[in-house]
C-alpha cells in the first residue's frame, strides 16, 4: 500500500512543513524522540517533495529533501566513505519502475539482487583496527558523525576482536530485541527516568547516553564491510570487488552477526518477481521477530553493478528500500477502563483517540497490569506509542514523554473491584478480586457450559442467572447436583426444558478430561493447553500429583506459567472434589498413565513422582503444526474451531492459531484470508475442508465416541 503525500497548498504551508520535518529529524536522528510517528514522516517528507517538484524555484536551503538524515544532524568525526540514506518506494508498482531506472543507469538489468529486512534501529560504523574495535561512530549527516566508542562492549553482535587481525570497517544497525528494551524500560525507571516510547528511541538514547549509572545490553547486524584507507591488509584490498552477499558472508565469518543469524536472513534473486517474493515473505513473518523491522533493503549484488550506478548526494541509485506500512502511531490516551474477567483478574485497557494503523481504526489497546502502567509512568491525555503487528492486539508502548504539556492526570486505580465492590488482591502484578471467580460466576458457569467446554445444551446465560439468583448454584459442581424437583419449581421450566436440562447435565458428566479442565478455566491455559495437559498425565489426579517441574514437561508450558498452573490446581482442589463426587469424569480417553518402574519410583523424601504418559497413536497428521482458517464446508461444516482442533489432535497433529515457518498445514475455508495469504508466501502446503476431511476421516468418524469413551 502506497503512504499517502501530505497535502501542502501554498509557499506558508511549505514551510511549516521544512520546519516540522527538519525538527522531527533532528530529534530522530539523534535519540529518537521524534514529534511525528515514521508514517506521518514519510507523508510530510512526500509531499515535500510533490511541492517542490511544481515550485522548483522556491525550494528553501533547510528542505529535507536530497540531504542525509533529513540534513538535521551533523557530527565531528569524518566518514571515510560516505555514509548515505536509502530512497524509499511503497508499492510493488514503485519497485518494479525503480529497477527499469536502475537497468537504464546500467545499460542492462542488474545480475542479481541482494534482499534483506530493513532495520529499525540506529545505523553506525565500527572501525577494526588489526582485528580490535577501536572506534564507533553514529550516520550524523552523512559524511561525519558522532564518536560513540564509549558504548564499546554493549552491544551483542559486534564483537571487540574480529576472527582475523584486518583493518575494516563495520556498518550497521544497532537495535533492541523487545526483550532488551523491556528490560531497558525497567532499568531506566528504575533509576527515575522516563521510559522509552519505542526500541528504536531505546537503542538512540543508550547509545549516546555517557557516564550512566547503568548499562543496558544492545544488538548490531552489519549490512557493510569496507576497507579503511591506509591499509595493506591482503583481505581488506579484496573487499571493493566482492559482492554484497559475499561481504556479508565474510562479515559473519570475522565474528560479525548479520541477519543470516535470524529467521529472515539476506538472500540473493535473480528477477524482480523473486524480490517480491521475498519481500511478502519477510513481511509475512514482520510480526513474530524478536525485533522491528520498518521495510526491506534490496541492493544491485555485484559490486560492477553497484560501481556502474554510482551515487547521489543522499542516497545510492543501486539500492532501495521497500517500506512496509507503519505498525506504530503516536495518538492520545482519553481513558482507562476496568474490566473484570471470569476467573476474577482486573484487567485495564487503553481507550485511544482513533488512530488508522496497517489499515484498521483503533480505538483500544492493551495495557497488561496497573504495575505496568506505574512502570511506565503513563497518565491520562498522554501521547503515547501504539503498536500492532499482523494481528496482533494493539498495545500501547509508552507515553511520548516530550510531547506532555502539564495537562496530563494520573491515572486511577480501583480500590475495590469494580464489578462487585469486593476487596482487591494485590499481590501479583496481575491484580484479582478476592471473590475470584465467584465475582464473575454467571459468566464463568456460562464459559464452562459452552460448546467447547462441556457443551451443556440449554444452559445459556439467562438460565445461569436464574439458577443463581435462586441460591441453587455457588459453584460449577452444583450444577450437577440440580434435582428435578428443584429445576421445576423455577419460572418457565416446565417438565421438557427440566428434563432435557438434566439429560444434558447426565451427558456433560461424561466429556474427557480435557474437557473438564477447560471449563475449570484454569489461569495460563486455554482449550489446546488443556487437551496437552489432559493427554499428558491422562487423570486429574495425575495433574493434582505434579509439581511445577513436571507440569511444565507439557509443550508450551514455561518456567513462569508451570507453577501458576500447580497453585490455581491447588486453589481449586475443592471444587475439583465435588466435580468427582457428583460423578464427573476425570480421566482422558486414549492418554494411558506410563507405569514408573520400581527403580526410578524411588525418590527423595518429600519429591513427587515422576508422571507420565504414553505417546498417542501415530496419525496422518503425526508431528505436523495444523492451522485452520477461514469457514469449514462439507463434512466438517457443523465442527467448531474447538472441535476441528481435537479432530487435528486425535489425527497425531498440533493445533495452532497462527501460521509460521514452522507450521506444516493450513486447512483454508471459504473467506479464509490474511493466514491463507501468509501460508502462500511461506510455501506451506494448503488444503480445503474437503481435502483435510479425506485426509481425516477415520478419525472425524469415531470423534463423538471418543469422546464419550471416558
Amino acid at each position: 500500500m502506497t503512504t499517502p503525500v501530505a497535502q501542502i497548498v501554498d509557499a506558508a504551508a511549505y514551510a511549516r512543513a521544512v520546519e516540522d520535518v527538519v525538527r522531527a529529524a533532528a530529534a530522530y536522528y539523534t535519540d529518537g524522540t521524534s514529534p511525528l510517528d515514521d508514517d506521518t514522516y514519510d507523508r510530510m517528507v512526500r509531499g515535500i517533495t510533490a511541492w517542490e517538484a511544481d515550485h522548483p524555484d522556491q525550494v528553501l536551503p533547510d528542505s529535507p529533501t536530497g540531504k542525509v538524515a533529513g540534513g538535521a544532524v551533523e557530527g565531528d568525526i569524518p566518514h571515510t566513505i560516505a555514509m548515505l540514506s536509502l530512497d524509499n518506494v511503497f508499492s510493488p508498482e514503485q519497485f518494479t519502475a525503480w529497477t527499469a531506472s536502475l537497468a537504464r543507469r546500467l545499460g542492462h538489468a542488474a545480475e542479481r539482487y541482494s534482499v534483506e529486512p530493513k532495520l529499525d534501529g540506529l545505523a553506525i560504523a565500527a572501525r577494526y583496527t588489526q582485528g580490535r574495535l577501536t572506534r564507533l561512530i553514529t550516520r550524523g549527516d552523512g559524511t561525519a558523525g558522532e564518536d560513540v566508542s564509549h558504548a564499546m562492549g554493549t552491544i551483542e553482535g559486534l564483537p571487540e576482536t574480529l576472527a582475523e587481525p584486518v583493518s575494516v570497517e563495520v556498518r550497521g544497525e544497532v537495535l533492541m530485541t523487545g526483550t532488551q528494551f523491556e528490560h531497558a524500560n525497567e532499568v531506566r525507571t528504575a533509576h527515575g527516568g522516563q521510559p522509552f516510547a519505542n526500541p528504536r528511541n531505546a537503542a538512540a538514547g543508550t547509545l549516546r547516553a555517557k557516564e550512566r549509572a547503568y548499562t543496558v545490553p544492545m544488538t548490531f547486524f552489519g549490512y557493510a564491510l569496507l576497507p579503511l584507507p591506509d591499509t595493506d591488509d591482503a583481505l581488506a584490498a579484496r573487499l571493493d570487488d566482492l559482492a554484497h552477499s559475499e561481504l556479508m558472508a565474510l562479515a559473519a565469518e570475522l565474528g560479525v552477526d548479520t541477519t543470516a543469524t535470524t529467521v529472515v536472513p539476506g538472500v540473493t534473486a535473480a528477477t524482480t518477481d523473486e524480490v517480491l517474493t521475498r519481500v511478502r515473505h519477510i513481511a509475512a513473518l514482520r510480526a513474530e521477530l524478536p525485533f522491528g523491522i520498518d521495510g526491506i533493503v534490496i541492493k544491485a549484488d555485484l559490486a560492477a553493478d553497484q560501481k556502474a550506478a554510482g551515487s547521489g548526494s543522499r542516497a545510492p541509485r543501486w539500492a532501495i528500500a521497500y517500506k512496509l506500512p507503519a505498525v506504530e502511531k503516536i495518538t492520545r490516551l482519553l481513558e482507562v477502563e476496568w474490566n473484570v474477567g471470569r476467573t476474577g483478574i482486573i484487567a485495564p485497557r487503553g481507550v485511544l483517540e482513533p488512530v488508522e494503523i496497517d489499515g484498521s481504526t483503533i480505538t483500544y489497546a492493551t495495557l497488561h497490569n496497573p504495575a505496568d502502567i506505574t512502570r511506565r509512568d503513563l497518565r491520562l491525555g498522554d501521547q503515547v506509542m501504539v503498536h500492532r503487528a499482523g494481528d496482533v492486539i494493539p498495545r500501547i508502548e509508552a507515553p511520548v514523554a516530550h510531547l506532555r504539556t502539564g495537562a496530563e492526570k494520573p491515572i486511577a486505580f480501583p480500590e475495590v473491584c469494580p464489578r462487585c465492590g469486593s476487596a482487591i488482591d494485590t499481590g501479583q502484578e496481575r491484580w484479582r478480586c478476592e471473590q475470584g471467580r465467584n465475582c464473575h460466576l454467571v459468566a464463568s458457569l456460562s464459559y464452562a457450559a459452552g460448546r467447547d467446554q462441556l457443551d451443556i445444551e440449554g444452559l445459556g446465560a439467562t438460565r445461569v442467572v436464574q439458577l443463581v439468583e435462586a441460591g441453587l448454584v455457588a459453584d460449577l459442581a452444583d450444577l450437577f447436583t440440580l434435582t428435578r424437583e428443584q429445576l421445576l419449581g423455577l419460572e418457565r421450566m416446565g417438565e421438557t426444558s427440566t428434563d432435557n436440562l438434566l439429560a444434558a447435565l447426565s451427558t456433560a458428566r461424561t466429556r474427557p478430561l480435557s474437557r473438564v479442565l477447560c471449563a475449570l478455566g484454569i489461569r495460563g491455559t486455554g482449550r489446546s493447553m488443556s487437551r496437552r495437559i489432559a493427554r499428558h498425565f491422562a487423570t486429574m489426579d495425575n495433574i493434582r500429583a505434579a509439581d511445577a517441574e513436571q507440569i511444565q514437561q507439557v509443550e508450551g508450558i514455561g518456567a513462569e506459567k508451570a507453577p501458576a498452573i500447580v497453585a490455581e490446581l491447588a486453589e481449586l482442589a475443592g471444587l475439583i472434589d465435588k466435580l468427582a463426587a457428583a460423578g464427573v469424569n476425570m480421566t482422558e480417553p486414549g492418554a494411558v498413565h506410563a507405569p514408573v518402574d520400581a527403580t526410578d519410583a524411588e525418590t527423595e523424601a518429600g519429591t513427587a513422582l515422576t508422571v507420565t504418559a504414553s505417546e498417542p497413536p501415530a496419525g496422518p497428521l503425526a508431528g505436523m503444526a495444523v492451522v485452520v482458517t477461514g469457514a469449514m464446508t462439507g463434512s466438517l461444516e457443523k465442527l467448531t474451531r474447538n472441535e476441528m482442533n481435537e479432530l487435528i489432535e486425535r489425527a497425531g497433529g498440533r493445533a495452532s492459531s497462527s501460521v509460521s515457518r514452522k507450521t506444516s498445514l493450513v486447512v483454508a475455508g471459504e473467506g479464509a484470508g490474511s493466514k491463507r495469504t501468509k501460508a502462500e508466501n511461506l510455501g506451506i502446503r494448503l488444503v480445503t475442508p474437503d481435502e483435510f476431511a479425506i485426509l481425516t476421516a477415520d478419525y472425524v468418524d469415531h470423534a463423538d465416541h471418543a469422546e464419550q469413551a471416558g
